[in-house]
């Protein structure tokens, strides 16, 4: 079966949207100091007081969407999976970064304006098209 021309370009596109976060993930971690100087005191103090397990989804956020996109242009089933798991870790961390904080991250972001949640939008909803996208690749026989 000849492999779609579309699944090449969302497993590039999805592979590239990624980079975006694990490079954010990198920066944050190697505590970057041309990174973090982009960042308020607050929001520093924010990202510094993840717990353990909110750090653990994150790193399962970001890197299972960078495997899934491999995997993608792998046209293995398993980029569902990696998908799959990193949808989970990105619901852990914005749970916490929403709901369970006890400083929000719109009210800690507010001065930004509406970028940041319409973002936080943008980075959900990719992530839940690429589930289906993938799943959908799996189920018509062009994911091995």
């Amino acid at each position: 079966m000849r492999t779609p021309w579309h699944l090449w370009l969302i497993g590039i596109l999805s592979l590239l949207w990624n980079a975006g976060g694990a490079f954010d993930y990198v920066m944050m971690k190697t505590r970057s100091s041309a990174y973090l100087a982009q960042l308020s005191p607050a929001q520093l103090a924010f990202y510094d007081g993840y717990p353990f397990w909110v750090n653990l989804a994150w790193g399962l956020g970001v890197w299972g969407a960078v495997l899934g996109s491999l995997l993608l242009l792998l046209r293995t089933r398993y980029a569902v999976h990696a998908f799959v798991l990193s949808f989970l870790g990105m619901a852990g961390n914005f749970a916490w970064g929403f709901v369970i904080s006890a400083t929000p991250m719109t009210e800690m972001m507010a001065d930004a304006g509406l970028f940041p949640l319409i973002f936080t939008i943008a980075i959900v909803v990719v992530g839940a098209l690429l589930i289906v996208y993938a799943l959908r690749m799996a189920q018509k026989g062009h994911l091995r």
